[in-house]
């Protein structure tokens, strides 16, 4: 809970070797200044509340489907936190080389027949 408000972060790591958290918050989503804005709201909580002697302050990762690098820019403008921003893809295989991967499989599996 931050005041009144219950929000969750996606996922929390500590990082041995950074001596920081890191947290990240899954976006299935073009980014946003909201997103952008809710996890940096999420590494000053952690800042505050869960650094311990000898950490580093806590880093963002805002992985997105689609990011608009001026709006990244900008939101990201005078922010004291480490926030990063990430487009990243989903590939997935055609029906053919699906096919052929399955069929290679079987064969494999089949002893080589």
């Amino acid at each position: 809970m931050i005041g009144e408000t219950r929000g969750l972060v996606d996922l929390v790591f500590y990082h041995r070797v950074l001596k920081c958290h890191v947290l990240f918050e899954l976006k299935v989503e073009k980014f946003s200044h909201e997103s952008f804005g809710q996890l940096n709201t999420y590494v000053n909580w952690y800042r505050k509340h869960m650094m311990t002697e000898g950490d580093n302050p806590p880093m963002g990762l805002l992985p997105c489907t689609d990011k608009d690098h001026a709006l990244v820019e900008y939101a990201g403008a005078n922010v004291d936190s480490a926030v990063f921003v990430s487009k990243y893809l989903i590939a997935l295989p055609s029906k053919d080389e699906l096919e052929r991967f399955l069929w290679a499989k079987h064969r494999e599996l089949a002893g080589g027949l």
